[in-house]
């Protein structure tokens, strides 16, 4: 092979496979993309589903969302998970026991500011429709629960159950027969389900074409040195 030849192959070559693994990586993560929103639509017409009455022996993944309906009486104690939401600011997840008669179960009423009191529970017999959760709000940075003060940084349910008496299963409530202000319902979404496989294919694509850009100028410089090389 020519060196002039040569000189210009290589980092061509080299170039031109590191753009391909760089857009096949983008391509990929697209690929992916559109499996999560389909992922995610399913999810989405599940929650929203008619509810049905609680299976007798739920599922943590076959039942995951389910919507039910379930007819009983709001235990008084009410336990409080910390959150924050967006342009309102920090407050609690309610959670309390709910009574169906022949079995208990956990309840999130839904989100009340941190400077509102948490109403008593309604009296007598009323009907939620909501979906079954088993969530997953605990990772390496959250705190410990201060169960004597009453401050939970995330719903664990077999801790819950245990302090209020219930089967560690959670109802998470979307709609009620009573008003329960100021809390009000934060129904379970796909908002928390992470989908960054749109910001990946980015970031993989505009690396691409710096990589290009990179290749591109080497060339270039090259070509110039050639030219100081010449007679």
């Amino acid at each position: 092979m020519e060196p002039d030849v040569a000189r210009y192959l290589v980092p061509f070559v080299f170039g031109l496979v590191g753009i391909a693994i760089l857009v096949g990586l983008g391509v990929w993560q697209m690929q992916r993309l559109t499996w999560k929103e389909s992922i995610l639509a399913d999810i989405d017409a599940r929650i929203a589903a008619d509810p049905v009455a609680l299976p007798a022996a739920p599922n943590p993944q076959a039942d995951r969302y389910l919507p039910v309906q379930v007819s009983g009486q709001v235990g008084d104690q009410a336990l409080r998970v910390l959150v924050s939401q967006k342009k309102v600011g920090a407050g609690y997840r309610v959670i309390s026991a709910f009574d169906l008669g022949d079995r208990r179960v956990l309840l999130d009423r839904g989100f009340v500011k941190v400077s509102a009191d948490i109403p008593a529970p309604p009296q007598g017999t009323v009907t939620i429709t909501g979906n079954l959760h088993w969530p997953d709000d605990r990772n390496s940075s959250t705190p410990e629960n201060d169960v004597a003060d009453n401050t939970w940084f995330a719903r664990d349910l077999e801790p819950m159950a245990d302090v209020l008496g219930t089967d560690p299963l959670l109802v998470v409530a979307r709609d009620t027969s009573y008003s329960d202000a100021p809390v009000t319902p934060l129904p379970v979404d796909t908002s928390a389900i992470a989908n960054d496989h749109l910001e990946y294919a980015l970031t993989w694509f505009s690396l691409a074409a710096i990589w290009a850009a990179m290749t591109g100028y080497f060339l270039w410089r090259v070509r110039q040195s050639a030219k100081g090389e010449g007679p």
